[in-house]
């Protein structure tokens, strides 16, 4: 989804040409001077109702502008903060301490210095680590409080093998490293020796960049993209931690500069090749970041371009144009230092960094891929620049652009490949693709080259996968869940007489009910919190997993270790135990206290008054599915419904087991809520959800504000910074969940 991990977006899409989650980080808005103070803005006083309206942050910010009106905490105070400045209430909410004033620390502020902010000098701290893992604990129980999503089960995974395919109980799976990971340390014994992976998630056929147009690729698309790319410069391990890659790395040298900026030299070795044996060069890994970072990779990609955005340079580089005078051709942050040597140099508002070995991640490819034929880069000592034809325009728009938007569909063999497989072909019409083995992959990390010669990368179906399993038309089901399917398959394995075999490991991530958070009744945190009081989710999980798992309370993996630290440092989550009286009561507390004429609420479908100086047009104008209930304008001020709309995805026994559990559920309705619902594919639920037309589906108006998918937290960095931005420029691109904390708004004078 939208996101992730959203973790170091930026740096992944240089690191792996696919994403995370988790998201790398651009850059920071220049802070106004320490000496300006915030403009408070007043809350409306409802003196009938007896409480204190208090506007979402989506509400607070709607028609101002970022940098002039407003921006955040973080911008101006965070590069600073240290955990030491910091204080917590009794409900282990975080505060920032400075200047003698006190500042209540939101999403934006935390996810920043929980990576940003972790030099232990001058803290009780001893280690980085420690540091982390205290504002990590910090940003869980904020994330706690304002739910933006609701997990709803957290299970164990099954992996079911065709036990023709051999290595797998050697070399397992595990949150970090799923089968199209580990599938180079097996083989397969089958009489055509090939291996047949299927996934439910459609393939798009973006196997050259799987994020291309959106920061949230199919997890299949993710799988085939990670196939057929490959020597990186820095890696994900098998432990799920980075490393760099020896097999590609001959030296990395990493300087600290007086201005506090960081300078890595990497220095590859001579004998990389691509897939058709042409040589890789120093160019090769500069390429993707310098064209993703221009605005011709942005105009054909349909979104902003900030690959190289952590790097120096990156701030003028990424304004020109082709034009004189609109920024810098040249790019000063990179360098080529001859014909396997480059440098790249980090921001000094961006290191030190908690996963910083990231920032040296580059990934190989075929120039023409990219920049065409007539275009190239080159280093004159200042840095690298563009040659050739890059800028060039027809009309309004760039030539490129139209070609960066075939490559990314380029997924034939019309440039090559430097994964350790290669598409032999791909059906767009039953989603499925042929790899072959790179014969000229020099190897892994560990200098591992694919034992499998053929990989069938295949559209599974859930209700028919274990048949399909049975019959031999996929070797592999990855990521079981539910009691009924994981019952079934380990029966079937069991029953098998060893002609299957399976493998099971706890999930890093969770089921779950994911909002629009800065729309509709779901961007009210009462409203939030109120749906998880209804929902009984201990319950819920028992009966989707079957008892092979249960329910976390926060964005997190019970078996990660920052998580056992924030636990040894005293956190405490509310676990929302179900109680229809405790859903009222926040909601009775949050406003939701009219009915649609505006008068005291007794029964049905409760309103909220929200003041006409706050209401957004998309709070105007909102209603349910079927229109039975709309926003009314009542003496200037606007009543919401709580009407909830739900998209549910097909053939899901998720959805499926949501009808009864939350749409239908009896809590819901005596808190005076109603879910209408929408069934309907994947693709499109994606659309509604980030209200573009991401993949052509976007219905061009705002309705859905509460979605049911999963998300996982199996990166090697556990980094959402940028991913709780309220800096519009980056709002769209990198929103995790929508949500525009009002704590991390400070207000310029």
């Amino acid at each position: 989804m939208k996101r992730f991990l959203a973790i170091l977006l930026a740096v992944v899409m240089v690191l792996a040409l696919a994403a995370c989650g988790q998201q790398a980080a651009p850059a920071a808005t220049e802070a106004p001077a320490a000496n300006d103070e915030p403009v408070v803005e007043e809350p409306v006083v409802e003196e009938e109702a007896g409480y204190v309206y208090a506007p979402t942050g989506a509400q607070l910010v709607a028609g101002k502008e970022y940098g002039v009106d407003y921006s955040s905490l973080y911008d101006q105070f965070g590069k600073e903060a240290s955990i030491a400045d910091v204080t917590e209430d009794e409900n282990g909410l975080a505060y920032l301490n400075v200047n003698g004033e006190s500042y209540e620390l939101g999403l934006d502020f935390l996810t920043m210095a929980m990576v940003y902010n972790t030099d232990p000098e001058g803290t009780d701290f001893e280690t980085e680590d420690d540091v982390y893992a205290a504002w990590w604990k910090y940003y869980i129980t904020r994330w706690n409080y304002l739910l933006p999503e609701i997990p709803l089960y957290s299970n164990e995974y099954y992996d079911v093998y065709n036990a023709a395919i051999k290595g797998v109980e050697e070399h397992q799976t595990n949150p970090f490293w799923s089968p199209a990971s580990a599938l180079i340390d097996w083989t397969s014994e089958k009489e055509d020796g090939s291996f047949i992976l299927g996934n439910t998630t459609d393939l798009s056929g973006k196997f050259r960049y799987a994020t291309f147009g959106s920061s949230n690729p199919g997890a299949a698309d993710n799988d085939v993209a990670g196939l057929v790319n490959g020597l990186e410069t820095v890696v994900t391990t098998k432990e799920g931690g980075y490393t760099v890659n020896d097999t590609v790395v001959k030296n990395l040298e990493i300087t600290e500069n007086e201005d506090g900026t960081a300078t890595y030299t990497i220095e590859i070795y001579d004998d990389l090749v691509f897939s058709d044996g042409s040589p890789i060069t120093a160019k090769n890994y500069l390429y993707f970041p310098m064209a993703f970072s221009t605005p011709v990779a942005a105009e054909g990609s349909g979104r902003d371009a900030r690959a190289l955005m952590n790097y120096v340079g990156y701030d003028e580089f990424a304004t020109f144009d082709g034009t004189e005078g609109s920024g810098s051709a040249v790019m000063t942050g990179l360098r080529l230092l001859g014909d396997y040597t480059f440098s790249v140099t980090i921001k000094s508002d961006y290191y030190p960094y908690f996963y910083a070995l990231a920032y040296a991640g580059f990934s190989p490819v075929y120039k023409d891929l990219w920049l065409g034929a007539d275009a190239d880069i080159a280093d004159d000592g200042e840095g690298v620049y563009f040659t050739g034809n890059f800028y060039e325009k027809n009309g309004d728009s760039y030539v490129l652009a139209a070609h960066i938007a075939e490559s990314a569909y380029a997924n034939d063999n019309s440039y090559p490949w430097s994964g350790p497989y290669v598409v032999e072909s791909w059906d767009a019409s039953d989603k499925s693709v042929v790899l072959k083995a790179n014969p000229n992959f020099k190897g892994n990390y560990e200098g591992t080259k694919p034992g499998i010669e053929t990989v069938i990368y295949k559209k599974i179906i859930s209700e028919t996968q274990l048949a399909d399993l049975l019959a031999g038309g996929v070797d592999c089901l990855s990521g079981i869940t539910g009691g009924a399917a994981t019952n079934e398959a380990i029966k079937a394995a069991d029953d098998s007489n060893g002609g299957f075999v399976y493998t099971h490991y706890s999930r890093a991530g969770y089921g779950k009910l994911g909002f629009r958070a800065d729309f509709g009744p779901a961007q009210f945190t009462e409203v939030r919190q109120a749906i998880a009081y209804c929902m009984d989710r201990a319950t819920f999980a028992k009966d989707f997993t079957g008892g092979y798992g249960g329910v976390v309370d926060g964005p997190y993996y019970s078996g990660s270790w920052m998580y056992k630290a924030a636990v040894a440092q005293g956190m405490l989550l509310d676990a929302y135990d179900t109680s229809a009286d405790s859903a009222i009561r926040v909601l009775e507390e949050g406003g939701w206290i009219y009915n649609a004429e505006g008068g005291e609420y007794t029964e049905g479908v409760r309103y909220k008054m929200i003041p006409g100086e706050y209401a957004t047009e998309n709070d105007k104008n909102y209603q349910s599915i079927d229109g039975a209930y709309k926003t009314v304008e009542i003496d200037g001020n606007y009543y919401m419904p709580l009407a909830l709309n739900w998209y549910g995805t097909v053939n899901n026994e998720f959805s499926d087991l949501l009808v009864p559990g939350f749409e239908q559920n009896d809590n819901v309705a005596a808190a005076g809520m109603t879910v209408q619902k929408t069934i309907g594919d994947f693709a499109p639920m994606l659309d509604e959800l980030y209200q573009q037309q991401v993949y052509g589906y976007y219905s061009g108006t705002p309705m859905y504000c509460i979605f049911n998918f999963a998300t996982g937290f199996n990166s090697a960095a556990y980094d959402y910074s940028f991913n709780m931005t309220i800096d519009p420029s980056m709002y769209d691109d990198y929103s995790a969940y929508y949500i525009k904390d009002a704590a991390d708004i400070y207000w310029l004078a």
